[in-house]
């Protein structure tokens, strides 16, 4: 009880430990609480961000989906235009191998030609003897359409002659015709 005395209280250390641990608990669970709220802050923005991506990642999704639908359309359509572009050159093929079948007659109608070069030379020859013929007979036509001239006034006057001989002939048939069935 000497320790009483001296106005020390055996308790007193105890307590103080206790007021010492409590204020070191008391500033570390604040210090914990205040970590968590940063961290909680943290949290909730990087889910913001993360929201706000997850929004752009479905929008370009969907812009993604879409464009390969009309990617894929677009390739569907080449394909068929790819069929019809095909179809087109076999037909173009066959016409080349047609071409090219006649080209293969070139050789002749080069030979044929070279022949008719040859031979023009003569025929414009000809052609000219023929002009000179022709200019023969247009002269004799032109006097044949004279006499022919000539001749249609006689003609005429013979076409005359031949009225009145006709008429000529009938008033002296008129008679012979009743006559005629009274002779045997």
């Amino acid at each position: 009880m000497v320790d009483m005395e001296s106005g020390v209280d055996p308790r007193r250390p105890i307590v103080e430990v206790m007021a010492r641990l409590g204020r070191e608990t008391q500033l570390h669970v604040d210090e914990r609480e205040r970590h968590f709220k940063i961290t909680d802050g943290v949290i909730i923005g990087i889910s913001v961000i993360l929201i706000v991506l997850a929004i752009f990642n479905v929008y370009y999704v969907r812009v993604l989906y879409t464009d390969l639908d009309r990617i894929v359309d677009n390739m569907e359509r080449m394909l068929g235009n790819l069929d019809r572009v095909e179809k087109d050159m076999v037909v173009v093929a066959d016409r080349v191998d047609g071409f090219d079948r006649h080209m293969a007659h070139m050789g002749s109608i080069t030979s044929h030609v070279t022949s008719v070069t040859t031979r023009l030379p003569r025929m414009e020859a000809n052609m000219q003897s023929m002009a000179a013929n022709m200019a023969i007979v247009e002269r004799d036509m032109v006097q044949l359409s004279r006499a022919v001239h000539s001749i249609t006034p006689s003609m005429m006057q013979m076409t005359n002659n031949m009225a009145v001989m006709r008429h000529n002939v009938e008033k002296i048939a008129k008679p012979m015709g009743s006559m005629n069935p009274i002779m045997p």
